[in-house]
């Protein structure tokens, strides 16, 4: 079974996002960009079952512009993946469009699962791979924090409001990637040399005929406002009385 992992290159979550000064966009000039955090989480768990013997091959595909071969696919491949796909394009892609192109990816590639992250840290747009379903007529299985392929089916554990919920889907799948999933592994730096040797399919949007013209407008980014200060009180008393003023206590 080939397993196909969508991937996204987006500001590096140790880096303090700093708004442009028109207020149009994060401000991403000279910033350190990784993988998503949620993606690598997919690939983790993509490796793990080309490990146990249920995947025989694991596909990355990533949109986006070129560095994306050495900040996203390039640390994918040292990871397990087994080769990748790069769809050029230097304009932001939304969700949509971003669904439609994978629906391309996976009728070319017919893989038995795809695995992707939830959501991007950038945008938390939490989108793409409901849409991807919804396109390719696929079951899904969201927020997977359990992942158990038996011949022709995946159990999909899932955290809910009430608990846990175990979904069974019949392949091929969609499966969207939660934080208690896995732990990803460290992509080492034989591994990142030996990663280099795999082969990697350079395409571009017009490649899949599909229209990427955004249908969203952003009007404004502005940072969060800063907290403001507190105040400490003398009692217990005092305590009760700001409270009440504040409406919490009665």
């Amino acid at each position: 079974m080939k397993v196909l992992v969508p991937v996204k290159r987006v500001l590096d979550y140790n880096v303090k996002p700093r708004v442009k000064a028109d207020g149009t966009g994060v401000d991403l000039a000279n910033v350190k960009m990784s993988m998503n955090p949620f993606d690598e989480i997919a690939i983790e768990e993509a490796v793990r079952l080309k490990e146990k013997g249920v995947a025989t091959e694991v596909v990355v595909v990533t949109i986006g512009v070129p560095k994306a071969e050495t900040d996203v696919l390039l640390t994918a491949r040292a990871m397990g993946a087994d080769r990748g796909i790069l769809i050029v394009t230097e304009d932001e892609v939304e969700p949509l469009a971003v669904a439609k192109l994978l629906a391309k990816v996976a009728e070319e590639e017919q893989p038995g699962l795809i695995i992707l992250g939830k959501q991007a840290i950038d945008d938390d747009a939490n989108q793409t791979g409901q849409m991807l379903a919804a396109l390719l007529g696929w079951p899904q299985g969201t927020f997977a924090s359990k992942v158990e392929v038996t011949g022709e089916r995946v159990a999909v554990t899932r955290e809910v409001d009430g608990g846990l919920e175990t979904v069974d889907l019949k392949l091929p799948a969609i499966v969207t990637t939660d934080l208690r999933l896995n732990e990803p592994r460290y992509a080492t730096l034989p591994n990142i040399m030996k990663a280099k040797s795999k082969p990697i399919a350079k395409k571009t949007v017009a490649d899949y005929g599909v229209d990427v013209t955004p249908r969203l407008t952003t009007h404004k980014v502005v940072e969060p406002g800063k907290r403001s200060a507190g105040i400490k009180v003398g009692s217990v008393d005092e305590l009760v009385e700001k409270l009440k003023g504040m409406g919490v206590a009665k």
